[in-house]
């Protein structure tokens, strides 16, 4: 056990001190209350998970949920299982697969088109307090739905409504109307090593 350097305690005891304020003086700033729009994005694993871990801590403060999943579709997840447990939670699942799977992309842009009737409804609907659009930023980037369609109306869903929206290659259009974005950024993968998707991992 380390004898104790009361000097470095205090520089220590410093630091902290001149970080705390700099932490309350923003947190004194941050007056706005409203919904906010985040997009995950990136070709690192955890966009979808993060989305779902929000959707967590939201059904602990009582609010309403809806998801829409537009790519997945033709394989049922633990997310799907579990979340549909809740009657607080709307949840759609109403992608095809991959579209590598599918190739056929006129099927493809109706599917996205059908999913999107779907979300419009949501948007316009303010007893939902968040709304996880999973995998649109694939849509959007393989040009499935006209992206000034979407982003018009994300900007006017109503004011207190939390959005997420996933999936890798956001548009740069969509990064610069969200409020907060993060890009997932691969190190390591154990599907490059043969490691097929695990179930409560992946799936």
């Amino acid at each position: 056990m380390s004898t104790p350097d009361p000097a470095r305690e205090e520089r220590h005891r410093k630091r902290m001190q001149r970080h705390k304020a700099l932490v309350d003086e923003k947190i004194a700033m941050a007056t706005d209350d409203r919904g906010i729009m985040l997009v995950l994005t990136g070709n690192g694993k955890g966009k979808s998970s993060s989305a779902f871990g929000m959707v967590a801590r939201a059904l602990g403060h009582g609010m309403r949920v809806a998801v829409v999943q537009f790519i997945k579709g033709s394989f049922s997840t633990g997310e799907e299982t579990f979340f549909r447990r809740f009657p607080e939670v709307d949840y759609q699942v109403m992608g095809d697969g991959f579209t590598w799977d599918t190739q056929d992309q006129e099927q493809d842009k109706r599917t996205a088109r059908r999913a999107w009737e779907q979300v419009k409804l949501y948007l316009a609907d303010p007893a939902i307090d968040l709304l996880v659009l999973d995998e649109l930023n694939i849509v959007l980037k393989l040009g499935l739905l006209p992206l000034d369609e979407v982003l018009d109306a994300l900007i006017e869903r109503p004011t207190r409504q939390h959005l997420v929206v996933t999936g890798r290659a956001a548009p740069k259009e969509l990064i610069e109307i969200a409020d907060t974005v993060t890009e997932m950024r691969p190190i390591k993968h154990a599907f490059d090593a043969g490691v097929q998707a695990q179930k409560g991992i992946e799936l």
